[in-house]
């Protein structure tokens, strides 16, 4: 482990620490702490382990020292499942303690997360119902699964994120999760949001203005070049390099869930990985906020 990854853990058990106020066990607290336990998280997903199996082998040689305590898988996994609520909050905790909570220029994009690639896998899956086929037009090519809607700023801190069917259609998704945090809309003036041609609907940008977001997109076939498109290229490639670090650093396609809690906790994961990384680098200073190569070995 390199000290970088080492600095980084110091700093965010603090920060866990410090926000939630000690365990939130009744009783006597388990002898892996949650500020513990979220660390251990965002190592695993840093270093790039899916097994769980094998990151607690790596673990148990190489980080005794950080962690003096480490559960047996089981163990681990269920600890880990039952804390998805706080691995949410400290996502939205990271973002508001860093510079990048203050930006009203906002980047919305859907990528999918494939749970399954056979036919007999989609039928005995845990996941049928809530996983469905969907497209995916960048690749040219159907998955079934489910598609990560994330909200973030330019500079690729998460501000909101969904996990949703591929079926049900992007706008309907981001209008759902634009109301679930309402008083964070509402808090903001002037917000820009800049989305791909799949959120276009003249409707659905009249609803977004009503909540006082612009929609800022490229225009359609046979649609006259909207305000702003020739920027918008540049921009656009911003998202892109986002999920590109979730996909390609933090390999969110082999996140190994078979249900939907082990899915949901196995995203969840990822983006604090890298909601925890952008948040330290922005603390120390770092060039690049979202660069992840200082800690991944």
């Amino acid at each position: 482990m390199t000290t970088d990854l080492e600095t980084l853990l110091t700093a965010l058990y603090v920060k866990v620490d410090d926000e939630i106020g000690g365990t939130r066990w009744m009783g006597t607290p388990p002898l892996l702490s949650d500020s513990e336990l979220l660390c251990l998280a965002v190592a695993q997903a840093l270093l790039g382990f899916h097994s769980e199996a094998r990151w607690l082998r790596y673990a148990n040689k190489h980080l005794a020292g950080m962690f003096p305590y480490l559960p047996l898988r089981p163990g681990y996994n269920k600890r880990l499942r039952s804390a998805l609520p706080l691995l949410k909050r400290m996502i939205r905790e990271l973002a508001m303690d860093s510079d990048f909570w203050f930006d009203n220029h906002w980047i919305v994009d859907s990528t999918p997360v494939p749970c399954g690639m056979s036919r007999p896998t989609v039928q005995r899956s845990n996941l049928a119902g809530w996983a469905q086929y969907g497209y995916c037009a960048s690749h040219s090519r159907f998955f079934w699964g489910l598609r990560l809607y994330l909200v973030c700023t330019p500079t690729g801190m998460p501000i909101m994120w969904a996990l949703a069917s591929a079926k049900i259609g992007e706008r309907e998704v981001l209008s759902a999760m634009l109301e679930v945090d309402a008083d964070l809309v509402d808090a903001r003036e002037g917000i820009l949001l800049i989305s791909d041609k799949g959120f276009a609907s003249k409707p659905f940008e009249r609803e977004l203005l009503g909540q006082g977001i612009e929609l800022l997109r490229p225009s359609r076939k046979r649609e006259r070049e909207r305000y702003g498109e020739p920027m918008l290229k540049k921009v656009r490639q911003l998202i892109e390099s986002v999920n590109d670090t979730l996909k390609g650093q933090l390999d969110l396609e082999q996140h190994g869930g078979r249900t939907i809690e082990g899915v949901a906790i196995r995203v969840a994961q990822r983006i604090l990985a890298m909601a925890a990384g952008s948040w330290h680098n922005n603390l120390i200073g770092a060039p690049v906020t979202r660069s992840l190569i200082a800690y991944d070995h």
